[in-house]
């Protein structure tokens, strides 16, 4: 549905900073989007060599901000990740994955610049991670 191009038009992230590969779809409640840059020797999230599977956290985040700015029709609004709830990580690793990243965000609440989101990450339809966070929205001066 969009494409790594598309997707930079939408989020501040740049380079290899901008995870996502492409969005699969979309709607009000929700987005789903793949990746399958998680085993590049260059990531730039990795350390010690590694890519550690709570990484799949950045990669929801910028899912959840592609579904704030599809829902407001232009580029997000600037987004702070405040708290995350109920995070299970199902595995240790991201970078030995043989199978791209399916993210998922689902929007539970949106109110006065705050929003909830569930978000799971897996890869081969086996979890990865998965868990709850709060995003509070700032709209930049022009």
């Amino acid at each position: 549905m969009l494409d790594k191009a598309a997707i930079r038009q939408l989020i501040p992230h740049a380079g290899a900073m901008c995870l996502p590969d492409a969005v699969v779809a979309w709607d009000r409640e929700g987005l789903r989007a793949l990746a399958d840059n998680h085993r590049d020797p260059h990531h730039p999230l990795r350390e010690a060599g590694r890519l550690g599977a709570i990484c799949a956290v950045e990669y929801a985040a910028q899912a959840m901000a592609l579904h704030a700015a599809l829902g407001a029709g232009s580029a997000a609004p600037i987004g702070f990740l405040a708290a995350l709830r109920s995070v299970q990580l199902h595995r240790q690793w991201l970078d030995d994955l043989p199978t791209p990243l399916a993210i998922e965000v689902r929007q539970l609440a949106a109110e006065g610049g705050g929003l909830i989101y569930e978000f799971t990450v897996h890869s081969g339809g086996l979890p990865v991670v998965e868990g709850r966070a709060t995003v509070i929205q700032r709209q930049m001066p022009p």
